[in-house]
């Protein structure tokens, strides 16, 4: 009985991983990366670990808000980050759209020459969509 159980087992594991590897075509197209890519993937950065939440510094070491969001363009650039200013745990908080160009990496922080929270507050406030 064991035996036949064990056997069981086996057909639903093979069939189960066959059906995986039928999920990875979509069609006559291929879904998933390649080995290149997967190398590429593992030296890039990750939005959610390396990107997103951390703090947005001016070139005085004053922190000016925090990286909310990142904004892809149709062409998959990332083209603008969303920085947080101001604010309480989200209350009274000023989102603005920030081009990517401007920001840059210095000693581990994001930079944003000449900001201060008060130069933020004062752009236009970035809102989503409704769509």
């Amino acid at each position: 009985m064991k035996r036949l159980g064990l056997v069981a087992l086996s057909c639903v594991v093979l069939l189960a991983s066959a059906s995986y590897a039928a999920a990875q075509v979509a069609g006559s197209t291929r879904v998933g990366i390649t080995v290149e890519e997967t190398r590429a993937v593992a030296v890039g950065w990750s939005a959610k670990k390396q990107i997103l939440r951390q703090p947005v510094y001016n070139e005085q070491n004053q922190k000016v808000g925090t990286i909310d969001d990142l904004i892809i363009a149709p062409d998959t650039s990332v083209s603008f980050v969303i920085v947080g200013a101001g604010g309480f745990v989200g209350v009274g908080k000023h989102d603005v759209a920030i081009p990517v160009n401007q920001l840059k990496q210095q000693d581990g922080k994001f930079v944003l020459s000449g900001a201060t929270k008060e130069a933020i507050k004062a752009l236009p406030k970035f809102e989503y969509s409704k769509k």
